[in-house]
């Protein structure tokens, strides 16, 4: 009992103590929610509580690792269900797959997997794309799911033009899967809501199992989400839910806000308690953030506070354009490595979309600096690992279409589309899995004799692949790569990559079907593998082993925590996205967007903008986000970047340049950067730190970075003037006002002043003896 208590403020015992009844965490960012959510499973099975009665649902797998290791620490070996709702709700359905239709054995469509899907149907239902793509319409049927719409019920509703071609499709769709025993994601949580819906016992049954359901992440529920959980919790009102309103940034995948906000409207007998104290960041950053979210109206009041002490001032910096914001990121990380002895994995750059991430990458890569972009499911994408997966899948379910399309002539074997289209179209008009009719090959008109041959070697592959399907994984996979000669196919048509070659990541493939047999010497299947695989997450990708900088965006950040945070483009029509501002829900989930990533900073944060972006490969002025107004400005640094500009311009010039005496951020009815178009470029606000760095051009910029080894971290190297100006390379802002410098001659001192610029830019330093000048493109001086 000491060891679950101890430590813990007086909101998070209140929290951690309650067992029975239902109650609403709201907890800020930062406020130490998994710690409470863990804690208060130990005391739970401490107070006498069946462990298999527990159900704690996250929305990433990363959590629930978190989660169960934390459990395991105060409570070992304790069979407490732990996951995400999509591998709860995978699990259910396997003991219920016939109440809708499936088998056990059912295969989980991944997002390719669906789309190929969709497409089949769409050309099934006979359906035009000429005003709405696949893509869209699977959206729109997707949509309808997570709102618990059946194929009936949203044929006989009145709809939008787009909804009218999905009604048409949703069906098809639906029976296609049904038809290959399969799912995609959102059908996991429409089955098992469903089930819970139609049927009072079964609901009753699972309601007395799962006697005590905690959900983490509430405010991203869904009305599927909600729906499961709320079924499960009417004879055992013992519902608990961790969120905060102001985390909400899924609305646009279905998640409902309002789940959260009306949570004590369910429950009238609930007990709230706040989580307000962060554990995370700076008061600085703290304050911020606090700041920018109370212009929300749709929230639950918190103020958020910290014991650390005041750290570095927020900074918002202004750049010229995209290609110098990434520059000045990049530099401004070899900096703090070489400095202050950071780590590259210290740092993330979060960016509003992907998009964003072309010019960071380059400019990373040119100073050598290791860097990772968390983009999802990257690796089970790979064309060698869903050709492996695709067999897998249709071994463990020989209904699965789209497998059976993917591997059917892969290795090839002389088995092409006309023929793979025949089987299909057999397939359709019979109501049968492809496989079944692949077998029914002669009766299928119009197929040569070579091509009905071929399919029987196929298939003949096929028989004694499945034959294997009890084996552990690592023989299976070892088997199935030997058997259809996969090595020798990929050896003739595959293009080495830089980094790796695909034979390579086919052994990572085993690699992992070892790890997988080895944590499951009991339990383990090919299902199971399967299931796993397809499920997941985003976050899951990313790598804390390696030191790299991340590159991930702000949906992608939630959850997530790193020393130091750069949060790019925060401008008008990227952040709030242009596609935000049509009603004010949508307006405010932006905010919480920047909420969010402003959130994740421990010690240090960086908020940048530039005056002009290219957009579609078109630079335009762009306006600083109507949300940096919301910011307290009064206490931030802001450091204005100045143009690029000619290195040898033999004009005497200085830096200083005039500003107005405001910086004019534009409120929320200000046009778009669309009206703006042919305007002067946006100014920037007097008392920016001009920043020197910004003003040489990016190809002298990069040229002057030499990488080096330093604590086995790949770093910049800093040359003197002499060497820059040999090298053909400009100083970088090494050469500045308060910089520690050696001369041969004169010793130690310190930079007072920099004027003038090319080949006149001269440093003035102050040194034990006496001032001395010197024109930095010939000096031997050492910055220290």
């Amino acid at each position: 009992m000491d060891a679950i208590f101890k430590n813990l403020t007086e909101a998070q015992r209140e929290a951690v103590a309650h067992v029975d009844g239902p109650m609403l965490i709201l907890a800020g960012p930062g406020s130490g929610k998994t710690r409470v959510v863990t804690h208060r499973i130990a005391n739970m099975i401490q107070q006498g509580v069946q462990p298999w009665q527990i159900a704690a649902l996250t929305f990433t797998n990363k959590a629930a690792d978190e989660m169960r290791l934390r459990v395991n620490a105060l409570a070992p070996n304790q069979p407490v269900w732990m996951g995400t709702f999509h591998r709860f709700c995978a699990q259910q359905l396997r003991r219920y797959a016939t109440m809708v239709g499936l088998q056990e054995n059912y295969s989980i469509y991944d997002t390719s997997d669906s789309k190929q899907a969709m497409k089949r149907a769409v050309l099934a239902a006979g359906v035009s794309t000429t005003h709405a793509s696949p893509d869209q319409i699977a959206s729109a049927i997707s949509d309808a799911k997570n709102r618990l719409m059946t194929p009936e019920m949203m044929l006989g509703q009145t709809l939008r033009p787009l909804d009218t071609l999905a009604a048409k499709v949703y069906p098809i769709y639906q029976q296609q899967l049904l038809t290959a025993n399969a799912v995609d994601f959102d059908d996991l949580l429409l089955h098992v809501a469903n089930l819970l819906r139609e049927n009072p016992e079964l609901r009753s049954e699972m309601d007395r199992k799962f006697k005590y359901i905690l959900v983490d992440e509430y405010q991203d529920t869904n009305l599927a989400q909600y729906a499961i959980v709320r079924a499960l919790s009417i004879d055992q009102p013992n519902l608990a839910v961790t969120g905060d309103p102001d985390q909400s940034i899924y609305g646009w995948r279905g998640a409902d806000l309002n789940n959260i906000l009306d949570f004590e409207k369910d429950y009238p007998s609930v007990k709230t308690v706040r989580l307000e104290k962060n554990y995370r960041s700076t008061p600085n950053i703290l304050r911020a953030a606090d700041q920018l979210i109370r212009h929300n109206r749709r929230r639950k009041a918190k103020d958020l506070f910290t014991d650390h002490p005041e750290g570095d001032a927020v900074i918002l910096r202004m750049f010229e354009d995209g290609y110098q914001e990434a520059d000045g990121i990049a530099d401004e990380i070899i900096r703090a490595i070489t400095d202050e002895g950071m780590k590259p994995s210290d740092f993330a750059i979060f960016c509003r979309m992907n998009a964003l991430t072309r010019s960071l990458e380059h400019a990373l890569r040119s100073r050598s600096l290791p860097y990772q972009i968390i983009n999802g499911v990257e690796f089970y994408q790979r064309r060698e690992i869903k050709d492996l997966l695709a067999y897998l899948h249709l071994i463990n379910n020989p209904s699965h279409d789209v497998a059976l399309m993917r591997v059917i002539n892969t290795p090839t074997r002389g088995i092409g589309n006309r023929t793979v289209e025949r089987i299909r179209d057999f397939a359709d008009y019979n109501a049968i899995p492809m496989l079944e009719a692949a077998r029914r090959a002669n009766e299928i008109e119009g197929l040569a004799k070579r091509a009905i041959t071929m399919i029987g070697k196929f298939i003949k592959i096929y028989d004694r692949l499945a034959i294997k399907a009890n084996s552990s994984l690592e023989d299976m996979i070892r088997y199935l790569v030997t058997e259809t000669e996969y090595e020798a196919y990929l050896e003739k048509t595959a293009v080495e990559q830089q980094d790796a070659n695909p034979m390579s990541n086919v052994d990572e493939l085993i690699t992992a079907a070892v790890e997988f047999d080895r944590q499951h010497p009991d339990d383990g299947s090919l299902e199971a593998f399967l299931e796993q695989v397809a499920l997941v997450s985003d976050t899951d990708s990313i790598d804390g082993e390696t030191d790299r900088v991340t590159i991930m965006t702000l949906h992608a950040s939630k959850g997530l925590e790193y020393p130091r945070v750069f949060i790019i483009a925060v401008e008008d029509d990227l952040l709030p996205h242009k596609r935000s501002k049509e009603t004010d829900a949508q307006f405010e989930e932006e905010r919480r967007l920047l909420f969010v990533g402003i959130t994740r900073a421990k010690e240090w944060l960086q908020m940048s903008c530039c005056k002009r972006r290219a957009i579609r490969g078109d630079t335009r002025p762009v306006i600083p986000s109507p949300f940096l107004n919301e910011l307290p400005l009064d206490e931030m640094k802001r450091i204005e970047s100045t143009g690029n500009r000619d290195w040898f311009d033999e004009e005497e010039d200085s830096y200083d340049q005039s500003y107005p005496d405001s910086w004019d951020l534009p409120d929320e009815g200000e046009p778009t950067s669309d009206t703006i178009a042919e305007s002067a470029p946006i100014v920037a606000p007097a008392g920016f730190e001009i920043d020197e760095i910004s003003q040489l051009p990016q190809e002298e910029l990069a040229a002057a970075v030499k990488p080096k080894k330093k604590n086995n971290v790949i770093v910049a190297g800093l040359k003197t003037g002499a060497d820059l100006l040999a090298g053909g390379a400009p100083p970088l802002m090494s050469y500045r006002e308060g910089t520690q410098v050696r001369h041969a001659e004169h010793g130690e001192g310190t930079i007072i002043e920099v004027t003038g610029r090319g080949p006149k830019r001269t440093a003035k330093v102050q040194f034990d003896h006496g001032e001395h000048s010197f024109r930095l493109a010939y000096a031997k001086l050492e910055v220290l």
